[in-house]
């Protein structure tokens, strides 16, 4: 069964879509089974992907109001052995028309029912807000990944995440976790990015994951390519710590799993 992540910050340029991206991308690499949604109706995951945007017949908006199943929207990303639901600006019309529906916060978990079993990992780009589309993963997800540059105003915003997050496992995903706080944009030389990173550990301890995302240029620059950093140059980087990431993710996933089969 599919390890579901959310990766969502209500702020936004905290390199939540590069992450998803890129996450998705380094744990193909480990020839785990990848899927990666696309929930932001700007798309810029799906473009990133090297998916156009303005060219596809089905996306997540006929998957979310039932006008096409799963078989009929999910493709492959050009570079990388993975799975995508892409998304564009159709988007938009889901969140409204579920504004009337019963059930609107499970119509991705119905979605995903038949499928889950495909897939080791699923990870899905939330739009950043609080709205319908991320709610809707966050009731599905298992785990909650946090991007967060190490900046004064981002404490803030996680603050309120946080309380979000604890909402939403009251009232609809008693299972939700907060599966990490991924520090992006790191520049270990800036003293507040230290202090905050300080904060973040002293706080938040194994919640925050080991890896850090630097700053980079190449990594910047994939997505204008159409490509995760791993395919536009592997040796950067960026495309270096995303696969640190995916490995930490993949040794957490498999100590968990260990952990459960000791309790029973």
């Amino acid at each position: 069964m599919a390890k579901i992540f959310a990766v969502t910050n209500q702020k936004g340029g905290v390199g939540k879509t590069t992450t998803s991206v890129n996450l998705a991308a380094s744990l193909a690499a480990t020839k785990r089974r990848i899927l990666m949604i696309d929930l932001d109706p700007q798309g810029n995951a799906t473009m990133g992907c090297g998916i156009s945007k303005n060219e596809l017949e089905f996306t997540a908006y006929e998957l979310l109001t039932k006008k096409a199943r799963f078989s009929d929207v999910v493709v492959q990303a050009a570079h990388g052995n993975f799975d995508v639901i892409p998304a564009n600006g159709d988007l938009v019309a889901a969140e409204v028309e579920l504004l009337t529906e019963i059930g609107r916060e499970h119509r991705l978990r119905l979605a995903l029912n038949d499928i889950r079993s495909n897939y080791d990992f699923v990870v899905i780009d939330c739009p950043p807000s609080l709205n319908m589309l991320t709610v809707n993963a966050l009731s599905i997800a298992d785990g909650v990944i946090i991007p967060m540059q190490c900046e004064y105003y981002a404490l803030e915003g996680l603050a309120a995440l946080m309380t979000t997050v604890e909402q939403i496992r009251e009232t609809i995903n008693p299972d939700l976790i907060i599966s990490g706080i991924l520090r992006t944009m790191y520049d270990p030389r800036n003293s507040l990015t230290k202090d905050v990173s300080e904060e973040l550990e002293e706080y938040f301890g194994d919640q925050v994951f080991k890896v850090a995302i630097p700053r980079n240029v190449r990594l910047a620059e994939a997505p204008s390519h159409g490509m995760p950093a791993l395919y536009y140059d592997k040796s950067s980087r960026g495309a270096l710590a995303y696969l640190a990431l995916a490995g930490e993710i993949v040794r957490r996933n498999k100590h968990n799993k260990q952990t459960a089969l000791e309790a029973v």
